[in-house]
């Protein structure tokens, strides 16, 4: 329930438009609410029901949330449609994700195979986020940024296709991403 309040006050924090009791509904916060219902039954190791429920989610809100993803509170999703969040997922605390999103497998990785989210991230529409990657805190993806697949250090502004850092600790630069131990061992 703290995770669910916590959801509703970074609602009320990232959208200017959000009024009274008009959050519940916004398809974003009715995926979230129901993911962390599905994450719960997922931990009890009743797998059919949840992913059965977060395909009715995502008929109904269009996000696909896999039950299995695991996601900080204070989380946002503001216009949701398309989103898309893999079962190994990791999203940190206070983290605003735009639609049309996708963190995302690459297909050759076995164990964890989507992206981790560091806390205070922001990711803009259409963004695509694929494989076993780092996202650092305080990082914002800018929109369309796609397809990142090398860790993102902290404190960055990342954009553009190939996905450059544009931002490091508030000062502009232009910068490659780094590569990566596991990105570097997937191309062996």
């Amino acid at each position: 329930m703290a995770a669910i309040i916590e959801d509703i006050k970074a609602l009320y924090r990232n959208d200017p438009a959000a009024r009274n009791i008009e959050f519940l509904l916004y398809p974003g916060f009715q995926a979230i609410v129901c993911h962390r219902i599905n994450h719960f039954l997922w931990k009890l190791g009743l797998p059919f029901i949840p992913r059965l429920l977060s395909q009715i989610v995502r008929l109904l809100t269009g996000l696909e949330i896999h039950p299995g993803a695991k996601i900080g509170e204070g989380f946002f999703v503001d216009h949701g449609a398309g989103l898309v969040i893999g079962e190994t997922t990791e999203i940190g605390d206070n983290c605003v994700l735009f639609h049309n999103v996708t963190l995302g497998g690459t297909g050759k990785h076995k164990g964890k195979r989507h992206p981790t989210l560091g806390d205070n991230v922001l990711v803009g529409t259409g963004a695509i986020l694929l494989g076993p990657i780092r996202v650092g805190n305080n990082v914002k993806i800018g929109a369309n940024s796609f397809v990142v697949m090398r860790d993102i250090p902290s404190d960055c502004t990342v954009a553009g296709t190939p996905a450059r850092i544009t931002k490091r600790d508030g000062i502009p630069c232009d910068e490659e991403l780094p590569k990566t131990i596991l990105s570097l061992q997937t191309q062996q």
